[in-house]
C-alpha cells in the first residue's frame, strides 16, 4: 500500500518528504498542531512515535521528547486515540514508530489489529529484527499493513537482501552509524552507499538520520525517493515554537 502511494507521488515530484513527531510532545494539542502545520506545508507521509522510556535508536533530541511526553502523562491509550484523530483528519499516510516492548505489552497481534482499525498504514520497530518478529510479520500481512525495516552502513549485502524479504512499503535507509539527530556527511560516500542499497531492494528508499537543511534535501534528490526529517523539526519547534515548523518544512521542499 505504501509502496504504491510513494510511486504514484513520485510521478509528480522526484523526492518526497517524511517527518516524525512524538505523540504527546510537547503536549497532545501541540502535537496535533505540529501535524497540521507539516501537512499544510507539503509533507508526504509521517511517522508517529509512541513514547517509550528507552528509545535506543534515537538521539538526544527525540530521547528528550520521549521523556518529556511520558513525564507530562503520555500513555499508550492516549497516543492511540490521538493517532486515530490524526488519520481521520489528514489524507497522507501515517506510520507508527516505536519499540518492541510497546507491542509486547499490548499484545502483538492486538496491537497490529488496532493499527489497522485506526488507519495506520505501517510501522517501524527498530529493535525487532525479522528473525524474532514472526508474530508481528504475520499479523502485518494479515491486516494489509507494511512492516518497514532498516538498512544501515553496517548491513552486508546478504543482510540487506534478507531484510528486503520481510519488508514492504519502503526501506528505511540510515545515512550513517549511530543514533538520530547527529551530523551526517552528505557526500560521495553516502551516494555510493545509496547505490549499494538500490542493488538490494526494488522498494522505494527513504533516507534519514541527519537530514537538516535544504542542501541535505537537494543532495538526496535522485539518490533516494524519500527524505526523512525528524530531530531537526523538533529542534525548530523547541527554539521557535510550534508555528515555526510549517514554514521550516516549506523552506526545505520549495
Amino acid at each position: 500500500m505504501l509502496e504504491q502511494y510513494i510511486k504514484q507521488r513520485l510521478q509528480h515530484k522526484d523526492l518526497l518528504l517524511m517527518t516524525h513527531i512524538v505523540l504527546g510532545y510537547p503536549s497532545y494539542d501541540d502535537a496535533m498542531r505540529l501535524v497540521e502545520g507539516m501537512v499544510e506545508a507539503g509533507v508526504d507521509l509521517m511517522e508517529l512515535q509512541i513514547p517509550f522510556s528507552e528509545p535506543m535508536a534515537d538521539g538526544p533530541v527525540i530521547l528528550k521528547a520521549n521523556a518529556q511526553a511520558l513525564k507530562a502523562g503520555a500513555t499508550m491509550e492516549k497516543s492511540l486515540r490521538m493517532a486515530e484523530q490524526i488519520t481521520a483528519a489528514f489524507d497522507i499516510p501515517f506510520l507508527f514508530m516505536t519499540y518492541y516492548n510497546i507491542l509486547f505489552k499490548y499484545g502483538v497481534s492486538d496491537f497490529v489489529a488496532k493499527m489497522q482499525a485506526i488507519g495506520i498504514k505501517g510501522a517501524i520497530i527498530p529493535d525487532l529484527p525479522p528473525e524474532e518478529g514472526s508474530e508481528y510479520l504475520q499479523a502485518m500481512q494479515k491486516h494489509g499493513l507494511d512492516p518497514v525495516h532498516i538498512f544501515t552502513p553496517n548491513s552486508s549485502m546478504a543482510r540487506k537482501q534478507q531484510l528486503n524479504k520481510h519488508t514492504s512499503g519502503f526501506m528505511y535507509t540510515v545515512a550513517r552509524k549511530g543514533v538520530t539527530g547527529k551530523d551526517t556527511q552528505f557526500g560521495d560516500e553516502l551516494g555510493d552507499y545509496l547505490l549499494d542499497c538500490r542493488q538490494a531492494t526494488d522498494l522505494p528508499l527513504a533516507l534519514g538520520f541527519g537530514v537538516k537543511s535544504k542542501a541535505d534535501y537537494e543532495f538526496i534528490r535522485g539518490k533516494a525517493d524519500v527524505a526523512i526529517i525528524g530531530s531537526e523539526a523538533i529542534r525548530v519547534m523547541e527554539d521557535h515554537g510550534v508555528d515555526a515548523v510549517g514554514p521550516f518544512i516549506r523552506s526545505i521542499i520549495t
